[in-house]
């Protein structure tokens, strides 16, 4: 049996070094499962994302609009897509969102007569309006929310319907905007900042 013999190779290049640049390497290593929550969002299935926006306003033809526009290149787009899309919610759409709110939730240690007087105001405001009171209470300081919330409705209820129909879709907006970033980024929101109302 012949025993075989290796081809003589063609001459070889030099081998090839590197400088010697202290910490780095020529090809950095990727690292799997590190996606950024942008990247996350765009890639994720439409009806994971869909199920994340309904939990930030409940409009069904504004989670699918958003999600219908992926990818977005960068926060601000995004952001910008869901204002927009939340400025373009029609009776139907608004009322569909309005239905899926809730009171605004007080400090635990409020006060009985607190609650009272809250619930009295948001009877008076829903018997006039025909849905939930919804605010944006933003970086509102804890021991100011009552406040905020009783001033909100009493000063709403002189609004005549499409007024407040105007005030509410941009509280809802508002909401739904922080929401999604509390949804997605937590509370550091892009870049460790603290995300903007």
């Amino acid at each position: 049996m012949p025993i075989p013999t290796r081809r003589p190779r063609g001459p070889t290049l030099p081998a090839h070094r590197l400088p010697d640049l202290p910490g780095r390497v020529a090809i950095p290593e990727q690292q799997r499962g590190t996606f950024s929550p942008l990247e996350h969002f765009n890639t994720a299935p439409a009806d994971t994302v869909r199920g994340v926006l309904l939990s930030c306003l409940s409009s069904v033809s504004w989670a699918d609009r958003i999600v219908a526009h992926r990818p977005y290149p960068d926060l601000g787009a995004l952001l910008a897509a869901a204002d927009e899309a939340a400025y373009d919610l029609g009776p139907a759409d608004l009322a569909e969102a309005l239905a899926a709110e809730s009171l605004p939730a007080l400090p635990a240690d409020t006060y009985a007569a607190a609650h009272t007087a809250l619930s009295a105001a948001h009877a008076a405001y829903e018997a006039r309006f025909g849905h939930v009171f919804v605010i944006y209470l933003g970086d509102t300081p804890v021991g100011e929310i009552l406040d905020r919330v009783l001033e909100g409705i009493r000063s709403r209820l002189a609004n005549d319907p499409e007024e407040e129909r105007i005030v509410a879709a941009d509280q809802l907006r508002r909401l739904a905007k922080k929401r999604l970033l509390d949804a997605a980024w937590g509370a550091r929101g892009r870049d460790g900042a603290a995300p903007g109302g």
